[in-house]
C-alpha cells in the first residue's frame, strides 16, 4: 500500500504484515454490509453503514440500485460515505431512504449540513430520513430488528435480520438484548484486537460470546491491523468461528 508526495515519489504508508500481504483476505476497507433479496424480479440492496469505503465498496459489489441505507451509530468511519449516493439520486430519479435513531440522523445534519440547506444547490444527495427506536421496522418486507450494544458509553446498534444478527463497534451487551440475539445461525461480532481496548471487544472477548450464544456461525469484523494477517489468526480459532473479509456472502 502505497501513496504519492507532491514530487510524485512513492512513500510506503505502513510496512505492518497486513499492509503488506498478499493474501486478499487481508486487504480489508471499512466496516459495512450488503444486504441483498434473492428475488431477481424485485432485488433489493440495503447498505448498513456507508463509511469512507462506500463508493468503492458500492463499486465493487456491482450494486446498480440502492434501496436504503440503515445506520448502525454516527461515528466517521461509518458515515462519511454518505455525499456518494449522488449517483443514485441521479440514474435513478428518486431520494435514498436512511434508516437511523433520532441522534444520529442530528448529527448526520451537522456533518452534512449542504444537504439539508434552505436553498440547495443542484446535484446534492437527496434522501429521506426513517426514524429507527426499538421496535422492528422493515424495508421492502425485509424485517430489522434493533439490538442495542454499547460502544464505552455510546448506544450503538446492531441488526438481527431472519437468523442472521449483525453487531459492529461494542464492547458490552446487556441480558435483555442478547436475548434478541440468541438462536442466530450467523453472527457477526466486531473483535478489534488481542489486547484491551476501550471501546471494542478483544478478541477473547468476542470468543467468549459467542460461545455463550451458541450461533452455528460466527465471523469477526472490525479487525485492526494489530490483530494480525488471516491466515495467522484463523489457525487460533474455533471450527465455527472465521475472520470476516471483504467480499465474504452466506445466504440466510
Amino acid at each position: 500500500m502505497g501513496t504519492g508526495t507532491s514530487t510524485g515519489v512513492p512513500v510506503i504508508c505502513c510496512n505492518c504484515p497486513v499492509c503488506q500481504s498478499e493474501d486478499p483476505r487481508d486487504n480489508r476497507l471499512r466496516s459495512a454490509i450488503l444486504v441483498q433479496s434473492e428475488d431477481r424480479a424485485h432485488p433489493i440492496d440495503i447498505v448498513i453503514d456507508s463509511g469512507p469505503d462506500f463508493r468503492q465498496q458500492m463499486l465493487r459489489a456491482k450494486v446498480n440500485d440502492l434501496t436504503a441505507i440503515v445506520y448502525t451509530h454516527e461515528h466517521v468511519d461509518h458515515i462519511i460515505g454518505l455525499d456518494d449516493v449522488r449517483p443514485f439520486n441521479f440514474f435513478r430519479k428518486k431520494n435514498i431512504p436512511l434508516y437511523a435513531t433520532q441522534r444520529v440522523q442530528d448529527y448526520i445534519k451537522t456533518v452534512f449540513p449542504y444537504i439539508f440547506a434552505k436553498n440547495q444547490y443542484p446535484g446534492i444527495p437527496q434522501i429521506n430520513f426513517n426514524l429507527i427506536d426499538d421496535e422492528i421496522f422493515e424495508i421492502d418486507g425485509i424485517k430489522f430488528t434493533p439490538i442495542q450494544v454499547m460502544h464505552h458509553r455510546l448506544p450503538v446498534l446492531g441488526f438481527r435480520i431472519n437468523d442472521f444478527t449483525y453487531i459492529t463497534d461494542a464492547n458490552f451487551i446487556s441480558e435483555k438484548e442478547k436475548d434478541k440475539i440468541k438462536g442466530s445461525k450467523i453472527l457477526i461480532l466486531n473483535a478489534l484486537r488481542k489486547e484491551a481496548h476501550i471501546s471494542h471487544f478483544t478478541l477473547k472477548q468476542a470468543l467468549d460470546l459467542v460461545e455463550e450464544l451458541k450461533p452455528e456461525q460466527a465471523y469477526f469484523t472490525h479487525i485492526s491491523h494489530q490483530m494480525g494477517k488471516y491466515e495467522d489468526i484463523q489457525k487460533e480459532l474455533p471450527k465455527n468461528v472465521q475472520i470476516a473479509y471483504d467480499g465474504l456472502t452466506f445466504w440466510v
